[in-house]
């Protein structure tokens, strides 16, 4: 974990995340608090989302922030997520992505290649 964010999530009190599948196959990390209202709202989705309620929650594995500033991610959503060596952590703000390195520069390459949605065309940079 970055001295950055360490410093922000020991401020909150925070040692304690859950770590689950993103949707794009990367990981997202979750302060406890932030989780909570996270599981909340999965959980409250209809029947249709089922598939995705046990993706987001079956999935979810509380850890803790070690003593080295290290994370222990489970074998199993290191291989959903194909993490090697080099990754990324990525802020965003209620929770953080964490990423394969290579799979975040493509997706990253992909995004920067599409067109604006809609919902930022009128958003002032």
């Amino acid at each position: 974990m970055p001295a950055r964010h360490r410093e922000v999530l020991s401020a909150m009190g925070v040692n304690q995340l859950t770590v689950t599948k993103h949707p794009a196959g990367s990981l997202m990390i979750f302060p406890r608090p932030a989780w909570d209202a996270f599981r909340d709202r999965v959980a409250a989705l209809p029947m249709d989302a089922s598939g995705w309620k046990r993706v987001f929650l079956g999935n979810a594995m509380d850890v803790e922030i070690d003593a080295s500033s290290r994370l222990l991610i489970s074998p199993e959503l290191r291989a959903s997520a194909g993490l090697t060596r080099e990754v990324m952590l990525i802020g965003m703000g209620s929770h953080f992505e964490l990423w394969d390195a290579k799979a975040h520069a493509e997706h990253e390459a992909q995004v920067m290649q599409s067109s604006l949605p809609e919902s930022l065309k009128s958003f002032s940079f």
